[in-house]
This record gives structure tokens, sequence and C-alpha cells, in this order.
């Protein structure tokens, strides 16, 4: 499961970086209000289900402390913020407490929105500051970004697993793919 979370992250990565630069290169019609809206109806409407589906088995088999936490994750799910809520509570991924997080996968999805977010308006930017250099660019990120993965995992392991500056190597290799 671990590894599979990583290689998800480069195919995204492939996936979102081509299906941009076609709009923006090919097409020439990249407009950042509808690829938002489209990650929106993609991954807003199940994430609903999801959460709203939990909430009734959380209410009948949590202790009121675990419900609050699993209301407080459900929050954080719902503004892509949920892998710095685990982070922030150091639940540790697989370890003990883990099984009473229905919602703790979400880590995952929080650190793809975020680069969702961030992504496109790189992009865009570097398409018209940089033009001829993005893939330099990416390459660069690529390798800040992997080296500062390696330095971090020495003291910080937890850190190291939730966030997206940690992570944006692995979507940025299917971007230079």
């Amino acid at each position: 499961g671990f590894i599979g979370v990583d290689v998800f992250f480069v195919i995204s990565g492939y996936l979102i970086t081509s299906l941009i630069l076609k709009e923006l290169f090919i097409n020439n019609n990249f407009l950042i209000s509808e690829f938002y809206t489209r990650r929106i109806r993609r991954i807003i409407p199940v994430l609903f289900f999801v959460i709203l589906s939990s909430i009734p088995i959380a209410y009948f088999f949590f202790l009121p402390s675990s419900l609050i936490d699993f209301l407080n994750s459900s929050i954080s799910t719902l503004f892509f913020s949920s892998n710095i809520y685990f982070h922030h509570t150091g639940l540790i991924y697989g370890g003990p407490d883990s099984s009473l997080k229905p919602l703790l996968h979400t880590w995952s999805l929080a650190v793809e929105e975020q680069f969702y977010i961030i992504f496109p308006i790189i992009l865009i930017l570097s398409r018209k500051i940089f033009k001829k250099y993005i893939l330099h660019i990416f390459i660069l990120f690529f390798f800040t970004s992997f080296i500062s993965t390696q330095i971090i995992s020495i003291k910080y392991p937890l850190y190291n697993f939730y966030f997206i500056n940690v992570r944006i190597w692995e979507l940025l290799a299917g971007s230079i793919l």
C-alpha cells in the first residue's frame, strides 16, 4: 500500500501535466477555472458520499473522543487539509491508532488536491515567463523536493510522510515524463 500511493502520485502528475500542457500549447484554451471545476465535479461527490456514509457508523461505534476526532478529520478532509490534520495529531500511518481513523487515507487526496491547486498556477506563470525552460524548472523543483525529502526523513519522518513539499517530487516525476 505504501508504494502504491507513490506510484499513484507519479501517474497523477503525468496525467494532470499532460492535460494542462495539451490545453495550453495545442488547444491554446486552458482556463484555470474550468480545470478547478472539473476537479471539483470529479472528486467532491465521491468524497461527500464517503464522509456521509461514515458518519452513522462512527456515531454508533466510536467513543465520544474518537467521534470528535472523526468529525475534525471530516472537516479537514473537506478542505483538503487532512494531511496537515493527521500530522498534527501525531498519527503514524499504519500504527495502532490508525484503525480508528476511517478517513486517514484522505491524506493522499489532500496532497494531490494541494498539487492541483498550486501546479496550474506555477505552470501558467512558467509558460509566460520561462516558456523554453519549463522542463528545466520541473527538474529543479524535482531535485529540490527529492533532496529535502531525504534530509527531512532523518529527523522528521512523520512530516516526511504527510506533506506536499516532500511529496511533490513524485508528482513532478510524472510531470517530467
